[in-house]
């Protein structure tokens, strides 16, 4: 078993960590957000399925390191999401402020139990 206090953990989850924040970029870039954070609504459901799928999978330590930690660490974003849900409270637009706060948590439990469901 993997030391989670060993250089060989941090390596992989800075790895990991660099990854995860490069997806998110892109995706975030190239998904439509016009009216509504579109982008950072996928990382957090798909971040949440990947973390379904490790916990599942019965994962060896060195892939929880760079995959939960490392990668859906910095993949999936609650401060984005929390910060785009109060702009659009103060753009007045209620409705996508209710459907991103509550479409995010459920979508993201959902992903979690279809990955669960998958192993």
């Amino acid at each position: 078993m993997l030391n989670p206090h060993s250089i060989e953990a941090f390596v992989l989850i800075g790895f990991g960590g660099m990854f995860g924040a490069l997806a998110r970029y892109i995706l975030i870039q190239f998904a439509p957000s016009r009216n509504f954070p579109l982008g950072t609504f996928m990382v957090n459901v798909i971040g949440s399925f990947l973390m379904g799928v490790l916990l599942f999978s019965n994962s060896s330590s060195s892939i929880s390191l760079i995959v939960g930690v490392g990668i859906c660490g910095s993949f999936t974003t609650f401060s984005t999401f929390s910060l785009e849900t109060i702009r659009l409270l103060e753009e007045q637009n209620i409705l996508y402020a209710t459907v991103n706060s509550m479409g995010t948590l459920l979508s993201s439990l959902i992903a979690i139990f279809i990955a669960q469901l998958l192993f």
